[in-house]
């Protein structure tokens, strides 16, 4: 891991260039794991993953058991990019205009005037998405796909970054509203977030019992900034992808199409977003071109929630991660 440069420092720094070079934008994202590690202990490559949705201008699924600290990672890394971010819980009763924002009237004026919700933001926080009505998880989709929210049928462009970080719990399901195949297919990555480690545990105790409290992040400096985004985005669509590495893509996609354990398997949409989150990860790892290992890392949060495994599977324990593993395996790889 890269230590924070002795620049991010000073927190203005990352504002007072115009433009950042494509080595120095990958120095400040890679630090940006140390910084956010200081209130979020051991997952790093949950951090990664946020990073490369980032730099892909993608949205994020993030799965894990209450407690794993997955609002506060989200935050922390909003803290250390310098972005906004809003946080928005999920409830039966949530409302699409309670996101997105609605009309309401001036007295004053005698006229209708627009009140943004709180997806204008950069780093939208979905909690426990599934757990309200499909209308108002609906109500997402225009600003993820088109970056813009149409109210009255007036189009309002959104900020750029904009990524929705949407979070879910995958063991209590009762009075939840799982989210369509069509409506998961719009995330660019899914990642599970882990329990920690024994050890991860005990300096996460350590830090609480020193005092640490997680709704303060003053502490986090911001290492990296929109200069370091727009600049690492330069640098992911410059990594020189070969014939072969691309058919190797599209070879996995289509193998998870004929495979007997899955009822759907990745559309070409999951073809070009598996390319983009490989590429973004061969940049982040120093290099301009792209590998089948990439391909082979970048798989399994890309494509997981792409794929549906058929009923008669699912009894016999087969996942989608399985799944995938069995299809990397079996796939050739271009030499």
């Amino acid at each position: 891991m890269t230590a924070p440069r002795k620049s991010a420092a000073k927190p203005a720094a990352p504002r007072r260039r115009t433009r950042a070079s494509a080595d120095d934008a990958r120095e400040a994202l890679v630090a940006l794991r140390a910084e956010v590690g200081k209130a979020v202990v051991g997952q790093d490559a949950t951090v990664t993953g946020l990073v490369i949705a980032l730099l892909c201008r993608g949205h994020v699924l993030l799965e894990g058991v209450p407690g794993v600290a997955k609002t506060l990672l989200v935050r922390a890394v909003a803290a250390s990019l310098q972005l906004d971010t809003k946080r928005v819980q999920f409830t039966p009763d949530l409302m699409p205009g309670d996101i997105t924002g609605s009309l309401v009237y001036d007295a004053r004026t005698a006229r209708f005037d627009f009140r943004p919700g709180p997806v204008f933001t950069n780093l939208l926080l979905a909690d426990e998405i599934n757990r309200t009505p499909p209308k108002t998880q609906a109500s997402l989709l225009e600003s993820m796909e088109e970056r813009q929210v149409s109210v009255d049928g007036t189009p309002r462009p959104l900020p750029d970054p904009f990524v929705v970080c949407a979070t879910q719990n995958p063991v209590e399901y009762e009075g939840t509203y799982p989210l369509p195949e069509a409506q998961l297919d719009r995330f660019l990555l899914k990642l599970t977030v882990p329990l920690p480690g024994r050890d991860d545990e005990i300096q996460i105790l350590d830090a609480h019992n020193e005092g640490f409290d997680p709704r303060d992040l003053s502490a986090l400096r911001p290492v990296a900034g929109a200069a370091d985004l727009e600049a690492g985005r330069a640098g992911v669509l410059a990594v020189t992808v070969t014939p072969e590495v691309l058919g190797y893509v599209v070879d996995v996609c289509r193998a998870t199409r004929t495979s007997p354990s899955l009822s759907l398997g990745v559309s070409p949409r999951g073809a070009t977003a598996l390319l983009a989150t490989s590429k973004a990860w061969a940049w982040l790892s120093g290099r301009d071109y792209l590998t089948p290992d990439d391909v082979k890392a970048l798989a399994r949060p890309t494509l997981r929630h792409r794929v549906s495994v058929r009923p008669e599977a699912e009894l016999e324990g087969v996942t989608a991660d399985g799944v995938l593993d069995g299809v990397l395996a079996s796939v050739p790889v271009p030499r």
